[in-house]
């Protein structure tokens, strides 16, 4: 998935750095120490249609983006600067669910 912040081309990449940046931006703590979980928090956020969670994910994804990533900031404001996110959260959601490191969690949070 691709999407243009700041007049430049980005790819999102779904995989493990992605689940390890969004863990940090939006895991549990237990007792003060990372728990993870990330996803299991963000997938409902996301289906709701929460934007803050849509650019938490769409920053995680950003993670392998070598030279010129964009900010959370620029992320927020590529998002303010749409018309409808529908579509956006529609893509990121059909992204995460093809991405072979998160089918498995995302099946079993549907059983």
């Amino acid at each position: 998935m691709q999407i243009k912040i700041n007049n430049k081309e980005i790819e999102l990449k779904f995989g493990i750095k992605m689940i390890r940046e969004l863990n940090n931006i939006a895991g549990m703590k237990f007792n003060g120490a990372p728990f993870g979980m990330a996803i299991a928090k963000v997938t409902p956020e996301l289906k709701i249609g929460d934007p803050s969670a849509l650019s938490d994910v769409i920053y995680a994804a950003t993670s392998t983006v070598q030279m010129g990533r964009p900010s959370h900031d620029d992320v927020d404001e590529f998002l303010e600067s749409q018309k409808d996110l529908e579509p956006i959260f529609d893509e990121v959601i059909k992204e995460m669910n093809k991405a072979t490191v998160l089918k498995t969690a995302l099946k079993n949070m549907q059983a």
